[in-house]
């Protein structure tokens, strides 16, 4: 066997693992009894004692010595890519700090829930400020006298910096708050009145999995406090979450959700357990969740489906028309809550996370004072208080679990959907007519080709440019939304 051989055999191994670890976090999130968690967050830092060990094993640094870039193949080049650029972060990190840092953010995880379900921010406090800490130092050994955030950033978005990020923000906020502010002096469409009971929400759910192509032979579906997916490959899984009054909640997380799974499912089977079998970054694998929940799922013409689905499912429930329940899906309105937030204001509550992110990381912002700064910024942003903390600085469950950096690549993968939707729309001139029916095939054969297969063959930017034919942009993703808003409130 050559290095190179070596060196992927050693790998599939590791990628292994990693997928055991994963499955490790969705049992918490999903069937864990609660009474497992101390014992849980052991078995998590030994599994990534386990993981650091073989990513920093000196065997590796031998192989990747031995081995010449230039005499593989386009794929074999890839691979290396990753694998060196792995290797070089994972040894940077103390493997002692790794392993304490998994044990941590799996207790994390339990104390933030209960504090949320409390509105209780000084509970989780103690735990947080432990949890910003380590990622402090883990950031100072990864940026080796860099920036450290956006050492921290890159784990999840290569490349990527938070100087890039202020100015895409600069460049989407100004549109977004004029936007919002037209939308608000509008007439308000109104919501649902009505009680939709979990099972059918589950049923209607699991039939938009299906229509959004997700592979239920290679899935699963379960409740979590806290939509997501998680897995790669043959073993994707993915959770959402059900609300009495708000079937959205329940339809559209899942359909999100599938973005994802279906992102995963898509890739070349042939770079199986390979670096180049998962999503190439967090900000392509959210333009995947977004184009499926927002420009797809959240179109006119699919939505008048989903209404003859609904009826269907719950009978009346309120609503006279397909336009009309158009108008409540796409909804702008007051609200706190992200993941709840619509396509306008959306990216609004990202920009609050990314500010104070940062600020906890560089230290110009205490632990202590967070649900203060919390507060005054979404008050300032939103033009109303939150009324408590679950609606507010506990509604996510990522700095709990450490994703510090993680949340900008939710408001990438907006403007990566906006480029991504005005190409298929280019390729697909019967699109609209197409989601009338239901029929999901040409958008998402259209979105595995171009976009999903690849996997992490290129580079996230160069991969949404090959799949658009133009480098992204904002433009595209305020184009679509001034026109579908300013249609639906007759702006």
């Amino acid at each position: 066997m050559t290095a190179y051989d070596e060196l992927m055999a050693f790998q599939k191994q590791t990628e292994a693992l990693s997928q055991v670890a994963g499955r490790l976090g969705w049992d918490q999130e999903t069937t864990m009894p609660e009474g497992s968690a101390a014992q849980r967050s052991e078995e998590m830092a030994a599994m990534e004692g386990v993981l650091h060990a073989r990513r920093t094993d000196p065997q590796m640094g031998a192989w990747l010595a031995q081995i010449d870039d230039t005499a593989l193949d386009t794929v074999g080049q890839a691979q290396m890519r990753h694998i060196r650029r792995s290797f070089d972060r994972t040894s940077r990190v103390p493997g002692d700090l790794a392993a304490e840092l998994a044990r941590l953010t799996s207790l994390a995880q339990g104390i933030w829930a209960r504090a949320r379900g409390e509105d209780d921010f000084a509970a989780f406090a103690p735990t947080l400020e432990e949890v910003v800490k380590l990622r402090r130092e883990e950031g100072a050994a990864l940026a080796d006298g860099g920036d450290v955030y956006d050492a921290l950033l890159q784990g999840y978005e290569p490349d990527a910096s938070a100087a890039e990020l202020d100015a895409m923000f600069g460049s989407l906020r100004p549109g977004l708050v004029e936007l919002r502010n037209q939308i608000l002096e509008a007439e308000d469409p109104g919501g649902l009145d009505f009680d939709f009971p979990e099972d059918q929400q589950l049923a209607l759910s699991n039939k938009m999995a299906q229509v959004f192509g997700y592979d239920f032979d290679r899935g699963r579906i379960d409740k979590a406090v806290h939509p997501f997916s998680s897995g790669s490959g043959n073993d994707v899984r993915i959770t959402t979450r059900t609300a009495l009054k708000d079937p959205f909640n329940c339809i559209y997380s899942t359909i999100h959700e599938v973005g994802h799974a279906t992102y995963e499912q898509s890739i070349d089977q042939a770079y199986l357990l390979t670096p180049l079998g998962a999503g190439v970054s967090m900000g392509v694998h959210e333009s995947q969740s977004r184009i499926y929940e927002n420009q797809l799922g959240r179109s006119e013409a699919f939505t008048g489906w989903l209404y003859g689905q609904m009826r269907d499912q719950f009978g009346d429930f309120g609503i006279a028309d397909a336009r009309q329940f158009y108008k409540v899906v796409n909804r702008i309105g007051n609200g706190y809550i992200r993941t709840e937030a619509d396509e306008v204001q959306y990216n609004l509550h990202v920009m609050l996370r990314f500010d104070l992110e940062r600020a906890l990381i560089s230290g110009d912002l205490a632990v202590a004072d967070l649900e203060a700064a919390w507060n005054d910024r979404f008050e300032a942003d939103f033009g109303f208080a939150v009324d408590r903390a679950s609606n507010g600085v506990l509604q996510d469950v990522h700095w709990s679990v450490g994703l510090f950096g993680y949340f900008p690549t939710y408001s990438i993968g907006n403007v990566y959907a906006g480029c991504l939707f005005q190409a298929l729309q280019q390729a697909e001139p019967d699109l609209q007519q197409q989601l009338a029916q239901g029929d999901l095939t040409a958008a998402l054969s259209w979105l595995r080709d171009r976009l999903q297969r690849h996997g992490g063959l290129m580079k996230p930017r160069d991969l949404i440019t090959q799949a658009c034919g133009a480098a992204p942009s904002e433009a595209p993703l305020l184009d679509y939304l001034n026109t579908k808003f300013g249609d639906l409130y007759g702006l």
